[in-house]
């Protein structure tokens, strides 16, 4: 495997900056609201069906995002183990942020709605997309400080809190996108 040039820490610091600042011109582009259309900005917004969701600065889907951290962490050292540490980061967050663009489209806004427990559901603020990036950013450094079975042992934790919290997490997430089961559906919806 070829290895990369090495840049500074500083470098990848401003292509990271880089990165994130055009997905939010991207988000803003698509349409999305830079803040919450309430007027306010939260650090946390606790009701998952309330119309805030998705829209401050943290919510019951923070933890997943964190966890996207920790998971690209372990991609990025098995595809790139040799390049330096700023590169699989600016990897990781490359791919986050192209989920949060395309999070943000209507193809998975629509399917968010027909196929999971997000009914309303209208995409995320820009300031919510910016945090959930930020916080992968977070998951990806203490996965890297951690050792595997703690990194892995704190993501479990993690969806089973949450999942008890408000019956979704990263998990069902994905399976609801992917292939919905009415049986999920229905736990969901408390039935």
């Amino acid at each position: 495997m070829i290895r990369s040039p090495s840049l500074s820490t500083r470098s990848y610091v401003l292509i990271g900056v880089a990165i994130i600042a055009a997905t939010a011109l991207t988000l803003l582009a698509l349409g999305q609201p830079p803040i919450c259309t309430c007027g306010v900005v939260r650090l946390w917004q606790g009701d998952v069906m309330g119309p805030e969701n998705s829209q401050q600065l943290s919510d019951w889907y923070t933890p997943s995002h964190f966890i996207h951290g920790i998971l690209f962490y372990a991609l990025m050292w098995l595809l790139f183990r040799r390049q330096p540490i700023g590169f699989r980061a600016v990897g990781a967050l490359v791919i986050e942020s192209a989920w949060e663009i395309l999070e943000n489209t209507p193809l998975i806004i629509d399917r968010y709605r027909e196929a999971t427990i997000a009914l309303g559901y209208r995409g995320d603020s820009v300031i919510n997309s910016v945090s959930d990036i930020l916080f992968m950013l977070l998951g990806f450094v203490v996965a890297r400080k951690l050792p595997v079975a703690v990194s892995v042992i704190l993501a479990l934790l993690l969806e089973i809190a949450v999942g008890v919290a408000i019956r979704d997490n990263l998990t069902l997430n994905v399976i609801m996108l992917l292939y919905p089961l009415d049986s999920i559906r229905a736990w969901q919806a408390g039935g």
